[in-house]
Formats: structure tokens, C-alpha cells, sequence
């Protein structure tokens, strides 16, 4: 069962991304403040859950929540600062945006670049341990598929309605059959889908 949050003294906000390991679009960021008794079923690392279930869960989340904030890096800015960079970025981006100002961050993952005179902790699978950073996780995947999905209009061909720019087997034969398309982050190569194994968006 995952915890309300890491600690219980001061307004904790938890935050996570989205798009780390996409061939293209930007990567998303989500935080969310949740009230101290807060509790939703099925609520969890998004990951773990289907399309249908993560867009359930996304409007409670967002009623529910004492503060939520998304925000984004798009691929040009990943390509100047790199993919870590922008996620921290994106992260900052969200805390920034919250009309609750936090006392205390969680954030998923090993790394963090500090937000400036707010403590945090880096929680290795917090999406899994913390329901805080599980409704950021949620909110920050939903929020770039949606806009995925919506740019997979304009391009067919790259199936992101399908893959969310992830590097599918269908996704990089797209690429190296018709090039690059605006959207794609220039500094990630994309191998030849014959010679790896097949790589499928998780969740």
C-alpha cells in the first residue's frame, strides 16, 4: 500500500516526468499536493496501470488535489540542455506553477537539481511508494499523451497516437524510412529496429 507522503511535518509536494526516453516531443512534469487523509483506490505508478485507468484517475486527481501544477520542455529545449537537465527543468517548471507553495519536495528518481529554499528527497520508485508522487506520475503521463496524441495528426506515419514518440519498432522504421519530422529530439539516435530487440512503451 503506498504512504500518504515521505514525511508529515511540512506541505509536501511530489513530482515526477514523463518522455525521458521518447524519440520525440517534449518531456512533462507533474506536482501534486494531496490532503493529509487523501486516498484513491487503485491509485499507483502509472506504469503499472492502462490508458483507461491513468484518464480515470486523472480528474480525482485534479479535484481532489489541494494543488497540481504540469508543465513542459519541448524537444528543442532538450536538445540544447540535454534530457536530464530538461526533466529537472520541467519539475522546476511545475513547482513554480503551484498555488500552494510547498515546504518539502519528493521527487522521483535518483537525481534532482535543489529548487531553490525548498528541501527535497530523491525517492528511488517513489511512483510506486508515495501517493503523492504516484498522482504526479499520473498526471504528467496523461498530460503527454494527450498532447501526443494530438500532434499525431499532422504525422501519421510515426503512429505517436499508438507509441507516444517512444521508440517502437513501428516508431523508428518510421524514422528511418521518412527522416525526421519537426517534433523529434535531434540528439537521440534511433537504431535500426532489425538489429535491437523490440522496445515497447511500458504502461
Amino acid at each position: 500500500m503506498l504512504l500518504n507522503s515521505y514525511q508529515v511535518d511540512l506541505i509536501e509536494a511530489g513530482c515526477d516526468e514523463a518522455g525521458r526516453g521518447c524519440l520525440a516531443g517534449p518531456v512533462f512534469a507533474a506536482a501534486v499536493i494531496l490532503p493529509r487523509d487523501f486516498y484513491l483506490e487503485g491509485l499507483n505508478d502509472s506504469k503499472q496501470l492502462n490508458h483507461q485507468q491513468r484518464d480515470e484517475l486523472r480528474p480525482i486527481i485534479e479535484k481532489e488535489a489541494l494543488a497540481w501544477a504540469v508543465a513542459a520542455v519541448d524537444h528543442e529545449e532538450i536538445d540544447r540542455i540535454n534530457i536530464l537537465n530538461a526533466s529537472f527543468l520541467a519539475m522546476h517548471r511545475a513547482i513554480e506553477q503551484l498555488h500552494v507553495q510547498p515546504e518539502y519536495l519528493v521527487i522521483d528518481g535518483n537525481r534532482f537539481k535543489a529548487y531553490p529554499k525548498i528541501p527535497h528527497s530523491c525517492i528511488v520508485k517513489g511512483d510506486g511508494k508515495y501517493l503523492n508522487i504516484a498522482a504526479a506520475s499520473i498526471l504528467a503521463k496523461t498530460h503527454r499523451d494527450e498532447f501526443m496524441a494530438k500532434i499525431a495528426i499532422d504525422y501519421p506515419a510515426y503512429k505517436w497516437d499508438q507509441n507516444k514518440g517512444y521508440p517502437t519498432i513501428a516508431h523508428r522504421k518510421a524514422v528511418i524510412e521518412i527522416g525526421l519530422s519537426p517534433f523529434h529530439r535531434k540528439t537521440f539516435n534511433v537504431s535500426n529496429p532489425q538489429l535491437s530487440l523490440p522496445f515497447e512503451e511500458e504502461g
